[in-house]
């Protein structure tokens, strides 16, 4: 199953990851508590979604330079092309660029966020992915992996990813795998795949997968949106066609969660990783993973309490 569209039976008890809301029907919300994620058909505009496309290729040209966005590139392509469409794959932390953030702020998407996060609404960790034409030999897939790893802030349960499709996703152009209710485990290690070839920045990976868990390729429609908990393993496949699959995402957390100290748990070495990129990139002496956060964090609806 890929959406609560499927006959889902509701369990009676309470509801771990959703909150009330007259949005939702107890089928979605009982697919999103089994499942970890929930797919919602059309929701973004073919016209929204044209605009990020063009803001994107925008930044591609560099017409646009948004303040702290990271233009990551394909390290297996850097030396062929300069800036383009053909070697930008990830445009993260747009949160400054007004055009990509009014993703962050479409009211049909925080509909949808507030049943997750509650009425005070943080935009956290934004990206635009471009996930480009690919060989075997090269590695741009997205090894599996679980996004709570990234965030030094809980509860995870009040954090959650939407994902938009800016055209259609399948497993020809390396849509989306999940693994269904993997929700319900804990934050496990992560590191640097062993892949041969280089391996794209921050692309962290489970360091223990196990094959054996059920995986769902979710096949999505352009403006089809995906909501999915922070805990839900997943991940993308190659793109085996020549065009570009884009997709935007935000995740939102309630301004509500707090910080969390992660020295001596797994995600310290990601700590150390991205102070030391940010240490290089603005050129400061020193820099802490909550002041990273801070920076990259918009209230979009709501009070801003803690984060």
């Amino acid at each position: 199953p890929t959406s609560a569209q499927a006959s889902v039976v509701p369990h009676s008890g309470r509801f771990c990851y959703t909150l009330d809301n007259d949005l939702l029907t107890p089928q979605q919300r009982q697919f999103y508590e089994d499942n970890g994620y929930l797919l919602i058909k059309k929701l973004v505009s073919d016209e929204d979604i044209e605009r990020f496309r063009r803001e994107f290729m925008r930044i591609c040209k560099r017409e646009v330079n948004p303040p702290g966005a990271m233009i990551m590139k394909d390290e297996s392509l850097k030396s062929q092309f300069g800036q383009s469409e053909k070697v930008v794959n990830k445009v993260q932390d747009f949160q400054e660029d007004e055009e990509l953030f009014r993703y962050c702020t479409l009211p049909e998407v925080l509909r949808y966020v507030e049943c997750f996060t509650g009425p005070n609404i943080m935009a956290m960790h934004t990206m635009l992915i471009n996930k480009l034409p690919d060989s075997d030999k090269q590695t741009f897939l997205h090894p599996m992996h679980q996004d709570l790893h990234y965030f030094p802030f809980r509860p995870a349960s009040r954090i959650v990813c939407a994902w938009t499709a800016m055209e259609r996703a399948d497993q020809d152009n390396g849509c989306l795998v999940v693994q269904p209710g993997t929700h319900k485990t804990t934050l496990k290690p992560h590191g640097y795949p062993k892949w041969e070839g280089k391996t794209n920045k921050l692309f962290h990976g489970l360091l223990d997968e196990d094959e054996k868990t059920p995986k769902v390729h979710l096949v999505m429609e352009k403006g089809d949106t995906v909501f999915f908990h922070p805990l839900l393993i997943h991940g993308s496949g190659i793109n085996r066609t020549s065009g570009f699959r884009k997709s935007i995402s935000c995740h939102f957390a309630s301004s509500e969660c707090y910080y969390i100290d992660v020295k001596n748990t797994t995600q310290e070495h990601l700590e150390k990783e991205l102070e030391e990129m940010v240490r290089k990139k603005y050129n400061a002496t020193s820099v802490e993973l909550r002041d990273i956060w801070n920076f990259r964090a918009r209230l979009v609806q709501g009070e801003r309490i803690n984060l």
